[in-house]
Order: structure tokens, then C-alpha cells, then sequence
């Protein structure tokens, strides 16, 4: 069980990320339009799985905004937001954002995901969601980054995600 904190307090997080060097688990999850996302759906993309608590959230928003913005210039790589978030949240903050280099996915459907990818949080006023975390994918499907990122309110290390993807 990994350790991080939330605006300095101490919180679990169930699991471990996939290490660097393995095969990018499988999931399912939800896309805005309700159809199921799988990572069979990226088979031959760079991938990175932008985790976060709620899109609702500051810094979870400004990660979005931050990923969007720097998509304007990458287009071998797709970023895939992921939280529980409702399909119909990200649908409303990605319009009135105006944001269109990112794609969304939920678990609601399915829980699997946190469990697979070791960014459920067990305790505190968040427990249940998914930890601030960022997952770098190759082409091939293997893992080449992973952050945990070790304060939730903090933005992740958006350069040293996409210079995994080199």
C-alpha cells in the first residue's frame, strides 16, 4: 500500500502503479458517449492515462487544461483523463473548456480499473476515488512512466510523462 497525502495529511492508496517495463494492464472503462474504452482501443499509440480524484476539482481541471494544451503539438500521442467522474461531467467541462486534444474515461462502470492500475484510495475524505497518478504507455503497450504524485493537490510532472514518450 502506498502513501500520499492530501493538503499535507496522510492517505492510503491501495496497490502499486504497473512498473516501468510492463505490460500496460487491460481495462474497461466508459467514454462520453457511454461506449466502453478499452486500452486494445490504443494498440499501436503512445498512450497517457492522465489519473485523477474529479475533474470537478482545481487541480485536477488545470491537469486537463495543462495536457490539452500541450496535445496542440503531439499528435503521436493521446491522453486519456481518467476518474470517476460521470461520461456527462467530462462531456460538460471538456465543451465549456473547449478542449478537444484529450479524450475521458470513467470507472463508474467498473471499479476494476483502480484496483489493476494501484490508484485506489482507501482512507480520508476521498476514499474510494482514484489517486492523482500519470501512466506512460508505449506503442507496444509497456509501461515507460509511472507518478504516483505524492501530494493529491499537486499537479503531476506533465515533461517527464511526455519525454517518456520520446
Amino acid at each position: 500500500m502506498a502513501s500520499v497525502t492530501l493538503q499535507g495529511n496522510p492517505v492510503s492508496v491501495q496497490g502499486d502503479l504497473p512498473a516501468v517495463g510492463s505490460q500496460a494492464p487491460d481495462f474497461r472503462l466508459t467514454g462520453q458517449d457511454l461506449s466502453d474504452v478499452k486500452l486494445a482501443d490504443f494498440a499501436g499509440k503512445k498512450l497517457i492515462l492522465n489519473i485523477y480524484p474529479s475533474v470537478d476539482t482545481g487541480t485536477c481541471a488545470a491537469s486537463t487544461r495543462q495536457f490539452n494544451e500541450r496535445m496542440n503539438d503531439r499528435d503521436d500521442v493521446v491522453v486519456l483523463c481518467v476518474s470517476q467522474d460521470l461520461p456527462f461531467a467530462f462531456a460538460r467541462f471538456c465543451g465549456a473548456e473547449g478542449l478537444d486534444n484529450i479524450k475521458t474515461a470513467s470507472t463508474f462502470r467498473s471499479s476494476a480499473f483502480l484496483d489493476s492500475y494501484g490508484v485506489k484510495i482507501a482512507d480520508g475524505p476521498l476514499a474510494g476515488l482514484c489517486a492523482r497518478a500519470v501512466v506512460a504507455i508505449d506503442e507496444q503497450g509497456k509501461v515507460v512512466y509511472n507518478q504516483l504524485v505524492a501530494e493529491i493537490a499537486d499537479e503531476p510532472d506533465y515533461e517527464a510523462a511526455l519525454s517518456a514518450l520520446s
